[in-house]
């Protein structure tokens, strides 16, 4: 009882000093927390609800709502709806790939960039991954929609010089060859890759030419003839985190093995301008995230690409989150801070997205004019 007179008769600035303690000790508290928090529980914290939400009770869930529930269909978000592809761009290309048996990762993988890239949209500018070595693959990943065979019929001879033709008659400036993976091929398919990148460059000596290769096996020989070859940006794809490799890739590729094949590209050919590409929604936490990116910096990559992970058919993996525009402006931003030349994040990027060749064609440039004045 002589305890409450004594607090009953405070004054006003008594309780204001012990009011003024409390908080130095809860901002205390709150310090010591967050230096043990990772920088996502953080950035979490210190965008959730303010103490007048909180007792108003007027705090709304910041939880991604297209995020894949027990129980629950996983819907598709509006930001990734697409139109159906047409135009006189898409139409000609098609005409063309037809005409001389072309395949493209466009129309394998199903991207979903394609009505974009092959529409030209409001430029008119047309751009195609063409996929050589045929179009079934020695190896079966979890996430990719491209045929799979044990023993896939033999390259076409006529491949490269048909490519290199059809690149002419669209005239382009700038190009991505990919692959299936031909692990019954000796070298993978390596030599395959070097002649097509011949070919276009006799035929269009101004196109820059992009390669966006397997790892060979981790065949590092197969790696030095596509570099040898005259092409101007080396591509190899990590696809996902550490952690999910075994789920999402085939047995035979690695994350190691990934890096160790970008690693050595550089070693090669220092000035080549180096890229990778990272498929999220599959299940990373954003640590992961942020240790794969900073893993490519170490092997001295140049630009890297963050998209969305879209399940192709009901026999591949299910897609556990679709991130939100806005977490991937995030990773773009974590990407130039980390010193990456060039960093393509949004739902819709896929590795060889038209927005990262416009900036790779000057930036091959100005690299090649530092060369020169060397």
């Amino acid at each position: 009882m002589a305890t409450m007179n004594r607090v009953l008769q405070l004054k006003p600035r008594h309780f204001f000093s012990v009011s003024k303690a409390l908080e130095r000790n809860a901002l205390s508290c709150s310090c010591r927390l967050k230096s043990s928090l990772s920088p996502d529980k953080k950035n979490f914290i210190s965008e959730g609800p303010s103490l007048e939400e909180f007792i108003l009770g007027e705090a709304s869930p910041r939880e991604n709502p297209y995020k894949r529930k027990k129980g629950q269909r996983l819907r598709l978000p509006p930001w990734l709806k697409r139109e159906i592809p047409f135009g006189k761009n898409y139409n000609r290309l098609k005409e063309t790939l037809t005409e001389l048996n072309l395949s493209t990762v466009c129309e394998e993988a199903k991207c979903p960039n394609i009505g974009e890239c092959w529409g030209g949209g409001k430029h008119e500018t047309a751009t195609a991954t063409i996929m050589i070595l045929g179009d079934q693959c020695t190896r079966g990943c979890r996430f990719c929609s491209v045929k799979t065979n044990k023993k896939p019929p033999p390259p076409d001879p006529n491949e490269p010089a048909n490519t290199a033709e059809a690149i002419r008659r669209w005239g382009l400036d700038y190009i991505v060859i990919t692959s299936v993976d031909r692990d019954d091929l000796p070298d993978g398919g390596a030599a395959h890759f070097a002649e097509t990148v011949t070919q276009i460059k006799e035929r269009s000596t101004n196109i820059l030419v992009e390669c966006l290769t397997g790892d060979f096996r981790g065949d590092l020989k197969g790696v030095e003839t596509v570099v040898k070859s005259g092409l101007d940006v080396y591509a190899h794809n990590v696809e996902t985190v550490d952690r999910l490799q075994l789920l999402v890739r085939d047995l035979r590729a690695n994350y190691k093995q990934s890096l160790e094949v970008l690693k050595h590209v550089k070693r090669i050919q220092p000035n080549m301008v180096t890229k990778s590409s990272l498929m999220l929604g599959l299940g990373e936490t954003d640590d992961e995230v942020l240790q794969a990116m900073k893993d490519l910096r170490e092997a001295k990559v140049d630009c890297v690409t963050l998209g969305q992970y879209m399940q192709p058919t009901k026999l591949h993996l299910k897609v556990t989150e679709y991130i939100t525009p806005e977490k991937f402006k995030h990773w773009e931003t974590v990407g130039n801070e980390l010193g990456f030349a060039y960093t393509a994040s949004g739902p819709l990027v896929r590795s060889s997205y038209k927005a990262g060749e416009f900036f790779l064609t000057n930036l091959l440039k100005t690299r090649g004019s530092e060369v020169t004045e060397t």
